[in-house]
């Protein structure tokens, strides 16, 4: 009679593990192509944002004084939100009416008040350069964007019906010998914002190129500059 070797059928003992044993290495096998939370591995995790793209820049937009371009060459960039003023009090374009007070020419220069005043029913802040630039009657610019003069601005609190002005400077014409053309309007943003506000200009015309046909722009300061 043919006895069969004991190793031949395992002992229930023996059996269970290898059962345990098996159960180890697939689940080593699973955890092996896969990351804990069920993702291949090597794979982009949900939530990963890819780099933020670079607003477009806006002619004539106005920048707070935080901003670099502001102390370089004009430049139509618009700037951050500057830390002086507190996030959500800033004052927007459509709560702000545009207006140019009356020239207060001296030592050869010509000069403008460029007033903001606060038509919304809430407190808001001003801070930094306006963006300015003159058009013609086809809605083209003339010259290029204002200079933006070095200066320490300071947050303008506006109380509804409450304004400030920026200085807009240029040297006369009739001594610089600047080429000049009729401005039809003047478009005015304020810092940070990229909409303008429209203000019909009715004053003389203003240097767009040659010698010393450089226009530039002051920060804001309470009033209307009159």
């Amino acid at each position: 009679m043919t006895h069969a070797s004991p190793s031949a059928h395992p002992s229930p003992a023996g059996h269970r593990a290898l059962l345990v044993a098996g159960g180890l290495v697939a689940l080593s096998l699973l955890t092996g192509c896969g990351g804990a939370d069920g993702t291949t591995s090597g794979r982009p995790q949900p939530g990963t944002a890819a780099p933020p793209a670079q607003a477009p820049r806006q002619p004539g937009a106005g920048t707070s004084a935080a901003d670099p371009a502001a102390s370089g060459p004009p430049s139509d960039a618009s700037a951050s939100t500057s830390p002086e003023a507190a996030p959500g009090t800033r004052c927007h374009t459509w709560e702000l009416r545009a207006s140019v007070g009356r020239n207060n020419p001296g030592a050869g220069q010509r000069n403008f008040p460029v007033v903001l005043t606060n038509t919304s029913s809430r407190v808001c802040t001003l801070y930094g350069h306006p963006g300015a630039a003159f058009l013609d009657a086809a809605g083209e610019q003339l010259g290029p964007d204002p200079r933006r003069v070095p200066d320490s601005p300071v947050t303008v609190r506006l109380a509804p019906g409450e304004s400030a002005w920026a200085g807009l400077s240029y040297a006369s014409p009739e001594i610089s010998g600047a080429r000049t053309a009729a401005p039809a309007a003047l478009l005015v943003t304020p810092p940070d914002e990229r909409d303008p506000l429209t203000v019909r200009w009715t004053g003389e015309e203003v240097p767009v190129s040659g010698g010393e046909s450089e226009i530039s722009v002051t920060v804001f300061q309470p009033g209307t500059g009159a």
